[in-house]
């Protein structure tokens, strides 16, 4: 900047990141903030005048209110309304000082993270808050993130996406970071779980090491064991833009980079090192990183790489835990220094309680077409272990009768159509996709077959590496590059294309990562790390995700503890059965139904929903009966359909409807008032709805000798209906900031009344007043209007496809378009690509519903008519 004598230009740096204490830090409560709108955050902490992290507190007043509710003020609001404030900000923290949860600007709520001492034991509760201000919030630690672990990757569409470290890669790269620079342990094993972030935790430290003055221009080796691997490493260090990377795609390529003494981040393979008889370099400042450290690293390879950098310092990583029994591994990687061989240790356990992956649930299917034990057992050993010559072709002949089995037509055909049935029914309807596993490359092109008779061609395709040399004509058309190959991936990523399985046999099984995909159908023996990466393929939070679901074939989890066979006990518990869920259901059933003794479930419309909210006459009651319906929602969604769940189908409908008539009409508590599930809002809408009283509302308040007989009689019932009809019409206007304070003030009303401090005269007038201002709002607003419009024009749509043939209830399905439309959008919701894809996903939702889903043309100019008279 020109601050210089004369003007000179000179360097300004606005903070130091050498000398700490030299920045000025400042925490400031209720700043207000105006550039068009005002708005004010509970806290801002600036460094040098800079407002770098913003904090929203809510009071919890009540039980369902939660971090949660302050996150969404922020990504909802706070970053939509003021985007400039937040040009400077490292991350945004929320907090009701129970959870602590942050995230950087747009990152959806879902990925908000804890934030966790590793010196520390977890606590909950305030305590739990306490800690994470302590570690996270302290002057060191902003810097340490803003400096060293705050990245901008570049997504498929060349947009530009903040990514920050979580609490876990911090601590890991922080030890890493350590240890190079004291020079005195030369090594170190971190297991963090499968889908908990191991990539993005080797591109902090490569940014990291490479920045440490003392370490003079570090060299950081990054080393896979498989194509697959290399490709997404570098695939993820190409997206967050990391300079001077260099995948190494040939031996020769490696010794000549090695001898040249170059200093950048290089990517390869451990079998690069196959040709490397002598020391290529024995610098002490190259830093080893070896993805999936157990698995290669005990052989000829593991040793001529180390031969070859006999100085370097070298870090093992893997998903899955090493047993005991592996002296190699730990004598590879652990330091005698690190408890129990680690250094760093994220466990299963770790990785479900902060949300970084999702829960594991398998499925048996179809045991009369399980192949027998005795010769899974065999096909186990012949894919694991060294065998000789003379074994190998004993062994291969036993496989072959394996082999026989597994691919008998028949079997492929029933097996095939059972997974149509299973996708469509259990994982398509919710938005997700699916990967099958199939026994070999052959089994790949059967499946495959078998599957497009059953689905358009477009709906699958298989993932499998085919030699040049390869005569067979049916493998050309499954043939790709690096490239082609990239494309087909991303297509499946995409929601909206009509890609929805992919099949596999070796590849994609580690490292392959697509949130979108929930279920795995397995018919491949696999065993321990093999089984352990395979499916945690499943793993990845997506929205609207509760779970990855393995569909077992083959019977490889009839006994878990055997197919996972290792030392760790809580590695055995990562996939429970869904026979487990059947099990829990009952009593989370009657959990829900306590809450309302003699109320008669079959009674409908207003007299059974009245009946039902006088057994929940306050807000801790309400929060309880939300909490105790959302495990029942989510143990349902994970079970339906399937016939076990018809005996509960009237109750669980029930409870369902009363969920949602005393769900606050503001908003709050949105972690514990979720949107309810896709199958569930299938469910409800497949019966008749509740829907609004008759007395209309303008008629109502426009009624004075009406109005005045409703005060006059202060009848209770007459008052609980008048709120459950404000209620329904508040929900039409989800989103709508103008509608949430009418909610807001319904929930103040209510809270009043139940605590004694209003008449109820008094409240019932003051519910006529909301009434006749949501009246007053509903005909000032654009968007009644427009979406009666969107009514008449989805309404013209479905009649002009209505037909003999195509015998659809327009005036239900519109209804029902209307309906989830206005529960999925939000503010902004077009300009937004995950607003697009949860309208686009309700649309297609409901077309299958009525099995016009694969009308394209249709769901075209119904989403169009959605885009033009939905807005917010």
């Amino acid at each position: 900047m020109p601050f210089g004598e004369n003007h000179q230009h000179v360097t300004v740096n606005l903070i130091d990141f050498e000398h700490p204490a030299r920045n000025d830090y400042v925490v400031s409560q209720q700043v207000t903030y105006a550039a068009g709108v005002e708005k004010r955050f509970d806290l801002v902490l600036y460094i040098n005048g800079m407002p770098v992290v913003v904090g929203e507190c809510k009071t919890a007043t009540r039980p369902s209110v939660s971090w949660v509710d302050a996150a969404d003020d922020v990504y909802n609001d706070y970053e939509k309304s003021v985007p400039a404030f937040f040009v400077p900000n490292v991350f945004s923290f929320g907090t009701e000082g129970k959870e602590y949860r942050f995230g950087s600007i747009r990152m959806p709520l879902d990925l908000w993270a804890p934030w966790r001492d590793e010196d520390l034991p977890v606590n909950h509760g305030l305590g739990e808050v306490e800690v994470a201000v302590r570690s996270m919030l302290k002057p060191e630690t902003v810097l340490d993130i803003l400096e060293n672990f705050t990245l901008f990757a570049t997504d498929k569409k060349r947009r530009k996406i903040k990514m920050i470290c979580r609490f876990q890669q911090y601590h890991a790269v922080n030890q890493i970071v350590d240890r190079v620079i004291e020079g005195r342990i030369k090594k170190g094993l971190i297991w963090h779980f499968q889908g908990s972030g191991k990539s993005l935790l080797m591109v902090f430290a490569a940014l990291k090491l490479r920045k440490q003055e003392r370490l003079k221009a570090p060299t950081v080796i990054i080393v896979v064991d498989r194509i697959d691997l290399d490709t997404q490493i570098t695939a993820t260090f190409s997206a967050t833009d990391v300079p001077n990377v260099e995948p190494v795609d040939s031996r020769s390529k490696l010794k000549e980079l090695l001898a040249a003494d170059v200093r950048k981040v290089l990517i390869t393979t451990i079998h690069k090192f196959g040709e490397a008889d002598d020391e290529l370099n024995a610098r002490e400042n190259i830093v080893m990183m070896v993805d999936e450290a157990h698995r290669t690293q005990e052989g000829d390879l593991g040793r001529k790489m180390r031969g070859a950098l006999p100085n370097a310092f070298l870090f093992g990583l893997t998903g899955t835990p090493i047993n005991k029994r592996d002296r190699n591994t730990f004598w590879a990687f652990g330091a005698e220094e690190d408890e129990a061989g680690y250094m760093s240790r994220y466990s299963f356990t770790d990785s479900i309680r902060d949300k970084a992956t999702l829960e594991l649930h398998f499925e048996p299917r179809l045991v009369e077409l399980r192949i027998d034990k005795a010769a899974i057992d065999e096909a186990f050993k012949n894919i694991t272990g060294d065998l000789s010559e003379a074994d190998m072709a004993n062994l291969s002949q036993r496989a072959a009768k394996m082999s026989v089995l597994v691919k008998a037509p028949e079997r492929i055909k029933q097996i095939a159509a059972d997974i149509v049935k299973h996708f469509t029914e259990k994982v398509e309807p919710n938005g997700f996709k699916a990967q099958l596993v199939t026994y070999d490359q052959e089994s790949c092109l059967l499946y495959k077959a078998a599957l497009d008779t059953l689905l358009p061609e477009e709906a699958s395709a298989v993932v499998i590496s085919v030699p040049q040399s390869e005569a067979d004509p049916r493998y050309a058309a499954v043939r790709r590059d690096k490239d082609e190959e990239e494309r087909l991936l991303d297509r499946f990523r995409d929601p909206y294309d009509p890609l929805k399985f992919i099949i596999v046999t070796a590849r994609l099984l580690t490292g392959f990562d697509a949130p979108i995909l929930q279920a795995q159908y397995l018919d491949k023996p696999l065993k321990e790390h093999t089984l352990l990466q395979a499916i945690c393929r499943t793993n990845r939070p997506y929205p609207g995700k509760s779970h990855g679901l393995i569909v077992d074939y083959l019977g490889v989890f009839d006994d878990v503890a055997k197919a996972l066979e290792f030392d760790e006990k809580s590695v055995q518990k990562v996939i429970s059965n869904i026979g487990e869920l059947k099990d829990q259901f009952p009593e989370f059933m009657q959990k829900c139904l306590v809450f309302f003794p003699g109320v008669d479930r079959t009674l409908l419309g207003y007299e059974g929903l009245i009946a039902a909210q006088e057994c929940l006459p306050s807000n801790e009651v309400r929060d309880a009966f939300a909490a105790a319906f959302s495990a029942l929602a989510q143990c349902f969604e994970a079970i339906s359909p399937d016939p076990f769940l018809q005996p509960y189908d009237a109750d669980y409908r029930w409870l369902a409807q009363v969920y949602e008539s005393v769900k606050p009409p503001s908003g709050n508590g949105k972690l514990l008032w979720h949107r309810l599930g896709a199958k569930t809002v299938e469910l409800i809408h497949e019966n008749v709805h509740v829907e609004a009283v008759h007395d209309d509302l303008e008629t109502l308040i426009l009624n004075p000798s009406l109005l005045e007989d409703v005060i006059l009689r202060n009848d209770p019932k007459k008052r609980k209906e008048i709120e459950i009809l404000i209620v329904e019409r508040l929900r039409r206007h989800q989103g709508n900031p103008k509608f949430i304070a009418l909610g807001q003030r319904l929930e103040e009303l209510k809270e009043r009344f139940e605590k004694g401090l209003l008449q109820s005269i008094d409240f019932l007038k003051g519910l006529l007043d909301l009434a006749k201002d949501l009246a007053g709002a509903e005909r000032n607003s654009e968007d009644q209007v427009d979406s009666d419009r969107g009514v008449m024009a989805l309404t013209d749509l479905f009649n002009e496809v209505k037909s003999d043939k195509v015998p659809v209830i327009v005036e239900r399905i519109v209804a029902d378009i209307d309906d989830i439309v206005r529960q999925v959008r939000f503010v902004g919701w077009q300009a937004t690509h995950a607003g697009e894809r949860e309208v686009k996903k309700a649309l297609r939702s409901t077309l299958m519903k009525y099995k016009l889903h694969h009308d394209n043309d249709l769901f075209d100019r119904a989403y169009g008519y959605i885009r033009q008279y939905y807005a917010m």
